[in-house]
């Protein structure tokens, strides 16, 4: 750049960039990347963007805690702001953050580059001010004194935020609550000295940490705000009201990722959601691991889904797949596509049925057909009879262990697994002090809905121990974990 064009830009942008730096992101975005959002000073019913009023509280407070559901635009507006840091503060360095490099490299960082498109398109001269590369957002003529960088957040590496000086800073935290605790403490000092933002922002998933408190006992020293997706303008409705169905309003999955609430402390809650969420986020982490095992939970020709989920030891393969309104036979004939469809070395090593009902028939089927299907009766004496009262209570204590243990994944792409598996409460013990598990039927009629945790029960399924075994598995061949009936 030479010095002329550096004085035709300063004379050209010094009153825009100082309206943006005083009224923030949301002038930015409408100014330089010509986006319609409408100007407010107050959150109200049909406004097309909240951008306005978290921009005025980032620049007054500079530290702004954002809860929200999802589907709000989180992650644009952490973009955006990236870009208007970077243009508007010189020199600066923005350190960003999150829970996976998933959510850095796949979500945010190109969230960026596509803003920064329309950046040139809208004002050219101050985007050819930045060059964006994988690993960093850079000043072309200063990339030392400005750029933005990811840095994954793992609380064995907790100097993630550390090291970072400039006469402005600006630290962004995408999916606040799943980022370990050690990263806040990092950060915190940094956050004492200078000209210095703080952008924190996710789903209120969890009743502890950082995030929390910054909404709660910490409220003093943050800007606060609360996003219900309801409310927001271009939101999937359809989905929300899906949701409302299925889970029911009063369940903790639909007021974290609907209306951007903190679960409601319950202490007989089977799974918590920050459980199923920080297992989503290490699927991209674990490698593939030990035999293969399907659980189907088979339904009618009624409303119900019969599902399909594939796993491993430590990860859910891929998101489940449903059917419904199939006979019997027709259900058999879409478990034997699939297996066909499967390499040889990813078949599963069993195929556990809910074989309850209709189940048995279409666990009969599959083991004519030669595949090695493991009937499960959930309604039995479980193996562990000093602890369940029955099989299916045990299974659920399984999936419970399998994902507090912290070495499992779930499908990041699979939102029904986790909505299913987080409305579960477990029941005051029977007169022998044995663990229950709310039945179906009985989670239907607490939350007030009529859809069937299929998924789940698919799930759980595939951690039967316990054979009958159909098929012709051999116990050479069962997979890891499995037991023999007489064990």
């Amino acid at each position: 750049m030479t010095a002329s064009t550096a004085e035709e830009l300063q004379a050209l942008y010094v009153t825009r960039i100082k309206r943006w730096r005083e009224h923030g992101p949301a002038l930015f975005a409408a100014e330089a990347l010509g986006l319609p959002i409408e100007w407010s000073d107050t959150l109200q019913e049909g406004i097309r963007s909240w951008w306005w009023i978290a921009s005025k509280k980032l620049v007054q407070k500079r530290k702004l805690s954002v809860r929200s559901g999802h589907g709000a635009h989180k992650t644009a507006f952490c973009a955006i702001s990236i870009l208007w840091f970077l243009i508007c503060y010189h020199p600066c360095k923005v350190p960003c953050t999150a829970p996976t490099s998933h959510q850095l490299e796949d979500v945010l960082w190109p969230e960026i580059v596509k803003w920064l498109r329309r950046l040139r398109q809208h004002e050219p001269l101050l985007a050819n001010l930045l060059e964006w590369t994988k690993s960093r957002v850079f000043v072309r003529e200063a990339p030392e004194e400005g750029f933005a960088v990811p840095r994954t957040a793992r609380a064995e590496n907790p100097e993630a935020l550390q090291g970072f000086h400039s006469d402005h800073l600006l630290f962004v935290i995408d999916e606040a609550p799943g980022v370990p605790e050690p990263i806040f403490e990092v950060a915190q000092g940094a956050l004492l000295g200078g000209d210095t933002f703080f952008l924190m922002i996710g789903n209120p998933s969890r009743n502890t940490g950082f995030f929390h408190a910054s909404h709660h006992k910490d409220r003093a020293y943050f800007a606060t705000m609360h996003i219900d997706v309801e409310r927001v303008e271009g939101a999937d409705h359809k989905e929300i009201e899906r949701m409302a169905r299925k889970y029911g309003r009063d369940s903790n999955f639909f007021r974290v990722r609907v209306k951007g609430e903190f679960p409601k402390a319950e202490p007989d809650q089977l799974i918590p959601l920050y459980l199923c969420e920080e297992a989503q986020q290490r699927w991209h982490k674990l490698d593939r691991y030990g035999p293969v095992v399907w659980g189907i939970d088979v339904a009618g020709l009624g409303t119900d889904r019969t599902v399909l989920v594939k796993r491993d030891q430590v990860k859910q393969l891929e998101p489940h797949k449903s059917w419904r309104g199939l006979e019997p036979m027709q259900i058999a004939g879409r478990v034997k596509v699939e297996w066909d469809d499967t390499p040889a070395e990813e078949r599963p090593m069993a195929i556990c049925i809910d074989a309850i009902g209709i189940g048995s028939g279409v666990a009969s089927r599959l083991a004519e057909m030669g595949l090695p299907v493991v009937a499960v009766i959930v309604s039995e004496s479980p193996a562990n009879k000093r602890e369940f009262w029955r099989l299916r209570d045990e299974l659920y204590w399984k999936v419970r262990d399998w994902l507090v243990e912290r070495k499992s994944a779930l499908h990041p792409d699979d939102e029904d697994m986790i909505g299913e598996l987080t409305i579960f409460k477990w029941l005051p013990p029977t007169s022998d002090g044995l663990i229950r598990i709310e039945r179906k039927d009985e989670v239907r009629k607490r939350l007030k809905t009529e859809s069937s945790p299929d998924v789940a029960e698919a799930l759980m399924v595939s951690f039967c121990a316990i054979p009958p075994v159909i098929g012709a598995v051999k116990k050479s061949q069962q997979p890891e974990g499995f037991a023999d009936a007489a064990d």
